[in-house]
């Protein structure tokens, strides 16, 4: 089993100090969060709490993505990047094709994208972007940017997602890896159409046989079921070992670690990380 660091709220200037402890350690990879902003007043609508309140406020940060991670893979050597999870229908696949590209060169292909279609209403307002729409966008997002990153000019023509033969350098010397985050149905049917592994969100163990059904449907259903495919936990409560070996021989292949609270010193989650590392090894 594999263990990936997730550190949502961290600030910045912690980021580089934590990737190279967990580079040292023996972490698969660090994931990061993604929002533009935090909007003052949101809607409880947030998909992974009970009562549908965010786990989030303006004062929390959330470091730009592309810039951390660019920044961290230039002081690490082995661990990977991610995000947990960038909200893909959001942004330009053109823009976010020029930006991953370039970390895969600069990481030596150490860049994942970890993706989602975002929950918040508000962020797709403030975006000028239809929320509805968001699961067709990221289903055309993902198609364009795969059709980036092989190289050379290459034309898409989606319903939201539209342009002429382009081509954009550089290109990744290795195809992007793509993990996409969601329970729904619409999403574990994504995930297995286009991805190479799905991401949990607080999931408790009576979802797990409905999520690993799903996913493999969707892969045999595209005829992908022979095709690598990571499934990554994050568990509301963290597995006992036999949990963790039946999940394993569902499928699963990594986990997430992570601060129990984001405003725990710089020291302090250096500290903890030492005290994962058995872990890691285990």
């Amino acid at each position: 089993m594999k263990y990936w660091l997730i550190v949502p709220w961290t600030p910045a200037e912690e980021m580089m100090d934590i990737a190279v402890k967990a580079d040292e350690l023996g972490f698969e990879g660090l994931m990061g969060a993604d929002h533009g902003f935090v909007p003052k007043s949101m809607a409880a609508k947030y998909p992974y709490s009970k009562d549908g309140q965010p786990p989030i406020d303006g004062s929390m940060p959330y470091p730009e993505v592309w810039t951390s991670i660019a920044a961290m893979a230039a002081v690490t050597k082995r661990l990977k990047f991610s995000t947990a999870v960038y909200v893909l229908p959001l942004r330009n696949p053109i823009e976010v094709a020029k930006a991953t590209g370039t970390i895969a060169r600069i990481s030596n292909n150490r860049l994942v994208l970890g993706a989602g279609v975002g929950w918040m209403p508000e962020e797709f307002e403030a975006y000028g972007i239809d929320f509805k729409t968001r699961g067709k966008r990221m289903n055309e997002c993902i198609e364009a940017l795969q059709k980036i990153w092989a190289g050379g000019y290459v034309e898409y023509h989606g319903e939201f997602v539209d342009f002429e033969p382009l081509q954009i350098a550089p290109a990744p010397t290795e195809a992007i890896p793509i993990i996409l985050g969601g329970a729904s149905k619409p999403a574990l049917r994504r995930a297995g159409k286009y991805a190479n592994g799905w991401m949990g969100n607080g999931n408790d163990p009576e979802e797990m046989p409905h999520i690993f059904e799903q996913l493999n449907a969707s892969r045999k259903e595209h005829g992908r079921a022979n095709e690598p495919f990571e499934i990554i936990l994050a568990m509301n409560d963290f597995p006992s070992r036999e949990e963790m070996a039946s999940y394993q021989a569902q499928g699963a292949t990594a986990a997430f670690l992570g601060f129990p609270d984001h405003k725990l010193s710089l020291a302090g989650k250096l500290e903890l990380m030492e005290q994962m590392a058995p872990m890691l090894v285990g």
